[in-house]
């Protein structure tokens, strides 16, 4: 008989707290496609879904205000192995996604049975799935973390892209969304493969650990990596030249989901290239700003000047979301705490914005293929209410003060100055001045002169002029528009909670 002795095997402590943002979406999510399959034909499934998905995004708003409590009574901690970060800059990312979240099935609570879709609690736990994704995300301290997460947000966003079968255009925008995506997550995961050659790590910690211990004699196969990184994270915050996928997938996907990518999916791209370019590459700054300084050259040229050229708003509120992407790159390259702070609160006040406009988008076309700036020719005398909502959002994103917008280019400006990135900060400007004609152009159709008797008697306008406007979508404007304007009047309070939110760097 053989005696084997037993020792106790120590076991990591697991912090559910730091996961259970995550976790609440994902069972709510799970949920909902349990109680589709077990209940197949009651009418009331699709309500019910809603209802879960709502308390879904209430408890991990809840797990999110534990948390930040708890950063405020013992600071920034690291759980899980190192791989996932509590601190207030993935606080501050995470309302972003709630709150896109929640504005989004509001959307799409009226949305899906005005167009017929079938599989309306799929659509639901997809958008859960992919909402999970992008809080850990926010979260994720380890290139490993950060795919995973990047993966989980993306492939519930193929499908919803395209989930309006019918239509032959979001099929095709779900298509291109897929094959860029999937080879933007291959050079990504190549990107994580040379870092770790490098460094020998995957930890973002660890990285800045090693990097700043040591000097790399041949830095080639870092530089490759945290470049090919960079490409990857490009892609999903539609950054030039790696935005060719937005225009299409913008136009063709369901009005909400543009929405819910415009907002949330953006949020997260930023979330893991801020918090990997400033935490794991901290000192080799000098090595990616001019990176940074290019793309946001490129993307703030090509977005404005692209948007100036489209005849559908859908397509010009796509470019415009790839201009508004360069002003948070400003904040990126300015690459102090200041820039971090203004890009944090653009991206906050850029959600409100972008989802107030495509929720007018959707009160105005009375289908997904109908979205010629000509529809909105009379349209203040038909709806002022509407087209004053939406003038606002315009102005706002335009820049124009006493709006959010305002406050989110003045620090994006202030950063590029205090970081002396003058010529970015010009172009920056000038970026400003030919948006606001695009802007000003679809303000000037909906309160210029009346449409043709043609379009007054049967077009997509008096379509939409003689819907009435649904309870949800009317609380989705309002409450983006309360928004937008109050955080530009009285910006403080916002600005303070960025600012606590970039105490980890």
């Amino acid at each position: 008989m053989i005696l084997l002795a037993v020792t106790k095997m120590a076991t990591p402590a697991i912090d559910w707290l730091a996961i259970a943002p995550v976790i609440a979406l994902a069972v709510a999510a799970i949920a909902i496609v349990l109680l589709r399959a077990l209940v197949r034909r009651a009418i009331w499934v699709y309500d019910a879904s809603l209802l879960v998905a709502f308390i879904g995004v209430a408890v991990a708003a809840v797990f999110l205000a534990e948390q930040w409590s708890k950063i405020r009574d013992v600071g920034n901690y690291q759980a899980l192995g190192a791989m996932v970060a509590v601190d207030g800059f993935a606080v501050f990312l995470g309302v972003i996604v709630l709150v896109a979240t929640a504005l989004v099935l509001l959307l799409s609570s009226e949305y899906l049975p005005r167009h017929g879709f079938e599989s309306k609690p799929e659509y639901v736990a997809l958008l859960l799935f992919s909402a999970s994704g992008m809080l850990m995300m926010t979260a994720a301290n380890d290139l490993i973390v950060v795919f995973l997460a990047l993966e989980t947000l993306s492939i519930p966003l193929y499908v919803l892209a395209a989930y309006d079968r019918r239509r032959r255009r979001s099929l095709e925008a779900g298509m291109k969304y897929f094959v860029l995506g999937a080879f933007s997550s291959a050079v990504f995961l190549y990107g994580i493969a040379l870092t770790y050659g490098a460094t020998g790590t995957t930890s973002l910690t660890g990285i800045a650990d090693f990097l700043s211990k040591n000097t790399l004699l041949d830095q080639g196969t870092l530089l490759a990596g945290m470049m090919l990184l960079l490409v990857g994270l490009g892609f999903k915050v539609a950054a030039v030249p790696f935005h060719w996928w937005t225009p299409d997938v913008y136009e063709g996907a369901p009005a909400p989901i543009t929405a819910f990518m415009g907002s949330a999916t953006k949020a997260a791209g930023f979330a893991a290239l801020l918090r990997i370019f400033f935490t794991a590459f901290d000192v080799y700054r000098v090595d990616w700003r001019p990176a940074i300084w290019a793309l946001a050259i490129l993307t703030l040229v090509v977005g404005s000047i692209a948007a100036l050229l489209q005849n559908d708003v859908k397509r010009m509120l796509a470019y415009s979301s790839i201009n508004h992407a360069g002003y948070v790159l400003i904040g990126v390259e300015a690459a102090n705490r200041q820039g971090l702070k203004a890009a944090l609160f653009y991206l906050m006040v850029y959600a409100f914005m972008t989802i107030g406009s495509f929720a007018v988008v959707m009160v105005i076309a009375h289908n997904e293929d109908a979205h010629s700036i000509d529809d909105y020719r009379g349209l203040a005398t038909r709806r002022p209410v509407i087209a004053a909502v939406f003038a606002f959002f315009l102005l706002a994103q335009a820049g124009v003060p006493p709006t959010g917008g305002f406050i989110a280019k003045l620090g994006v400006f202030g950063a590029a100055a205090d970081a002396h990135s003058y010529v970015l900060l010009v172009v920056g400007v000038l970026a400003s001045v030919i948006a606001a004609y695009y802007y000003l152009r679809v303000i000037l159709t909906m309160y210029g002169e009346e449409a043709t008797v043609a379009q007054a008697e049967g077009t997509v306008a008096a379509v939409a002029s003689r819907r009435r406007l649904d309870l949800a979508t009317g609380v989705v404007l309002a409450i983006t528009a309360l928004v937008v304007l109050f955080v530009g009047i009285l910006p403080t309070v916002l600005l303070d909670f960025a600012r606590d939110a970039t105490l980890l760097f």
